[in-house]
């Protein structure tokens, strides 16, 4: 080669190879942090999904719901995690390669922007729905009450939740639209009914009855497994237009308050009956005023007809 010498090819050579070997060097070092960085996730992680376990309720852990739901977070968690060590370990890697990240970052933080508008809905449904999931406001089969709409849960993603109404229709809300949610069986459910009776009767006599009848639907083989605690009747809630409202409640277990509602209406009808107990329906009474006569109505023999 013309011009160029061994003295000087020598020491480039080395010169080169040794900057070669310390970037080597360096994207060694920052992979092996990076695996590091992986197996130190992947064992919080998993160190998290038992904990979660542990700490749900014995009837999730028997089910497998609790194990479910642990590894669906603890799996989103993992993905983040490990996009995020990926990202870092390879921006730098190039960086170190000597390759001009700048560029790469701004492009990225321009096409990130644009998605984050673009799908800002997805984004929040994802989000709604992991938190919802994560602090167990909703599992499957319970009955609830979303934006107005109640049914029983047939399906939870973290982008939707489906609700199946009495009539079979299936609802669907995206969980970053749901204002309001109400989960009518969680834990325990509970049967409220306000009675009216009469407003002749004795209150404290119907208050009697209730309650017996509430413990003698608790002593049922049937139903008294249902019932959580014995009935609660708190006392005269309302004066009505035609009656005086008593109200009673009965905790029962999650999804059985309907059950137990209809058999205590039944068996208290049956000893309203028992007792004489009159369960008014909607009627006015007509006053004349205080000056006002009685009418005098005459009948007229063989016309049929009366005579005011």
């Amino acid at each position: 080669m013309t011009g160029v010498s061994f003295e000087t090819v020598i020491p480039w050579l080395l010169t080169m190879s040794a900057t070669v070997g310390i970037v080597s060097l360096r994207v060694g070092l920052v992979l092996v942090l990076g695996y590091v960085g992986i197996r130190f996730v992947r064992l919080g992680l998993q160190q998290l999904e038992r904990v979660m376990v542990l700490a749900s309720e014995d009837s999730d852990q028997l089910s497998g719901t609790a194990q479910k739901r642990a590894a669906t977070l603890t799996g989103i968690l993992r993905t983040i995690a490990l996009t995020a060590i990926w990202a870092i370990v390879i921006i730098e890697s190039l960086q170190l390669v000597g390759l001009d990240i700048a560029p790469i970052l701004a492009g990225a933080g321009i096409l990130g922007l644009a998605v984050g508008f673009g799908a800002q809905n997805l984004v929040r449904d994802l989000i709604s729905g992991f938190f919802i999931i994560l602090e167990d406001q909703i599992r499957l089969g319970d009955v609830a009450v979303i934006n107005g709409t109640g049914g029983l849960v047939e399906t939870i993603t973290f982008r939707t939740i489906s609700l199946r109404d009495f009539s079979g229709v299936v609802h669907i809300f995206p969980n970053g639209a749901i204002n309001t949610l109400s989960n009518m069986s969680k834990e325990w459910s509970a049967f409220v009914l306000d009675m009216g009776v009469a407003y002749k009767e004795d209150t404290d006599r119907v208050v009697e009855v209730m309650r017996a009848v509430g413990e003698e639907l608790r002593a049922d083989g049937r139903f008294g497994p249902l019932m959580i605690e014995p009935i609660e009747v708190v006392g005269v809630e309302n004066f009505a237009d035609s009656a005086v409202t008593l109200r009673a409640r009965i905790k029962t277990k999650p999804l059985e308050q309907w059950n137990i509602g209809r058999e205590y209406r039944r068996r208290l009808k049956k000893a309203f009956d028992a007792q004489g107990i009159e369960i008014p329906f909607p009627h006015q009474t007509l006053y004349m005023g205080e000056a006002s006569h009685p009418f005098k109505v005459e009948v007229v023999a063989g016309s049929g007809t009366a005579k005011v």
